[in-house]
């Protein structure tokens, strides 16, 4: 395999794009890969979003990679630093770092038909330096909560004159003792962070909504030491537990609810709300789409946190921002110090420029669909030998790591025969890709998604471009294993012979099986006719005796 020198560029080391590094190792023995990260170290989001609080809003057993499950998680929902040092982790284990580039933004991907390989131009974020490698296959594992989104449709974003961040930028040196701070939006981050900054009474917080959220009850129980032993003394006791958490999260797709229980869960959500927080808030809390529309947001601590004197919610809407503070749709003026921003993510452009075949790139296919497309959430037309991970439409709220592994198991199919010689590319085809976008977005058009406007909507056009409206199962049975009539193969002959011959040989062992199981069969009921005829010839001439 290393005579081929064959290629492949990871871009991204967040839990996929380091899942797909160990696949690659572990599964497929190949060292001759680089993973290119524009951050300092690895562990994507969980190393990205360093807010106070931060935490999974899965149990953590769950967002455990398969192949290495971790017995000592400390609660059932893990915070932001236990779970990147669990990747860091891993990529010592599996000896990663020499593979990645860290500080390395790639700018560009460009495929050239003639020689069947990428051209990467990436640049150093400190220098500014470019540059250029080559690859035979790239994997984006770049995610969909890669680009924060700043709100800048709001007049004056720019002129405060105060601190001013995404939470998912949260920057270390920020004090924000006994300052005024403004926070924009209160979905999962706002919630997990407005507790945890309000502790402090000296910390005045005024949180900005301007679409309530539905929340659920969701508290981060410890796990005992007995528990930690058994997790990891007690064979499958750790895969029973994530296949029970699997099961309740899948549950709900698999077994569609009643009218009457939905309507019996919001009422349920109603109230939990409504006793939750104080009687001001009331008539301002409750969303007027229904649940699971957008994310639920899992409480744990905020609606709680509502209750201290040092916490505001504000309905008013946000006409401007202003050098010192923020002007209220209402008039009014409130000054501010610092305005932390929990508005979500940019997910409907793709972040690099990506060019396949034809002059097609990924952002110009997204144009020419509407919004982000992809076949099974992985491959795009006319762009050979690319690969997503969580690409559009393979989120669920609760399997994202589930859904990421599966993928890996399905890309490693896909580009096993590049690695190994066997062929030079593969590309989706557009047929198969649309008729399989055509059947999502049927589904998604009869779901609760299209209820309701959220970052995962694209602009314009309002096309619902993150979740997967199947079970977590579905996903998984149609990933197992590659269509590869809904690919074109390109230097493949050798490929294409080795799985005819490979065929062949399947069907001659299954037909000697059958002829030696019919030969068996037949040659029993020989031998049994032949004992019934002896016995009773010998039982006859036993009575005459």
């Amino acid at each position: 395999m290393g005579n081929l020198q064959r290629r492949v560029a990871i871009i991204g080391t967040g839990v996929g794009g380091l899942s797909q590094a160990i696949a690659l190792k572990t599964k497929l023995g190949f060292e001759d890969f680089t993973i290119y990260e524009k951050g300092s170290e690895v562990g994507g989001v969980w190393r990205a979003n360093t807010y106070p609080g931060c935490s999974s809003d899965v149990q953590i057993h769950w967002y455990s990679l398969s192949s290495d499950l971790y017995p000592y998680w400390n609660k059932s929902h893990g915070l932001q630093p236990e779970i990147q040092a669990y990747w860091i982790k891993l990529s010592k284990k599996y000896d990663l770092y020499p593979h990645i580039a860290f500080n390395t933004k790639v700018l560009s991907v460009e495929w050239d038909d003639a020689k069947q390989q990428y051209t990467l131009i990436a640049e150093n974020v400190f220098s500014g330096k470019r540059m250029t490698s080559v690859a035979h296959v790239v994997i984006s594992a770049v995610g969909i909560l890669e680009a924060p989104k700043i709100p800048y449709e709001i007049p004056g974003v720019r002129s405060f004159q105060g601190p001013s961040f995404h939470c998912a930028r949260w920057p270390g040196s920020v004090d924000l003792q006994n300052k005024r701070v403004a926070v924009i939006g209160n979905a999962s981050s706002g919630a997990q962070f407005v507790p945890s900054v309000s502790e402090d009474p000296s910390v005045e917080v005024v949180n900005f909504i301007r679409t309530p959220t539905w929340f659920n009850t969701r508290p981060h129980i410890p796990y005992s030491e007995n528990e930690k032993w058994i997790f990891a003394n007690i064979p499958l006791a750790m895969r029973l537990h994530r296949a029970w958490i699997m099961f309740w999260f899948d549950l709900p797709t698999i077994v569609r609810p009643s009218d009457k229980t939905l309507k019996k869960r919001r009422e349920a959500m109603t109230k939990y709300i409504l006793d939750s927080t104080p009687s001001k808030y009331h008539a301002h809390m409750i969303p007027n789409y229904p649940p699971g529309c957008k994310r639920t947001v899992a409480n744990s601590g905020f609606l709680a946190s509502l209750h201290r004197p040092n916490v505001t919610l504000n309905f008013d809407g946000i006409a401007e921002i202003v050098e010192n503070g923020i002007i209220t749709k209402t008039g009014e003026i409130l000054p501010f110090d610092v305005i932390v921003y929990a508005t979500g993510f940019i997910g409907e452009r793709y972040p690099m420029h990506v060019r396949g075949l034809n002059g097609t790139t990924i952002q110009s296919y997204y144009d020419t669909h509407g919004g982000p497309t992809a076949y099974l959430g992985t491959a795009v037309p006319d762009v050979p030998n690319f690969y997503f991970l969580a690409g559009p439409n393979s989120g669920t709220p609760t399997s994202t790591l589930f859904m990421e592994e599966v993928q890996v198991a399905y890309i490693l199919q896909l580009i096993e025969p590049v690695l190994t010689g066997l062929a030079s590319s593969f590309t989706v085809k557009a047929s198969p890709t649309d008729a399989y976008n055509a059947k999502l977005h049927e589904r998604i058009s009869r779901s609760v998604f299209v209820h309701c406007h959220s970052w995962t909507r694209t602009n314009g056009t309002g096309k619902v471009f993150y979740p997967f409206p199947w079970p977590a199962t579905v996903w998984w049975w149609w990933h197992r294993k590659p269509n590869w009539d809904h690919y074109v193969a390109v230097g493949a002959e050798k490929w294409v012979w080795a799985r005819r011959t490979k065929a062949v040989k399947k069907a001659l062992k299954c037909t000697a099986v059958l002829l030696l199981s019919w030969l068996y069969i037949r040659g029993s009921a020989s031998r049994i006719l032949h004992d019934m005829v002896v016995t009773k010839f010998l039982s006859k001439f036993t009575l005459r005796l």
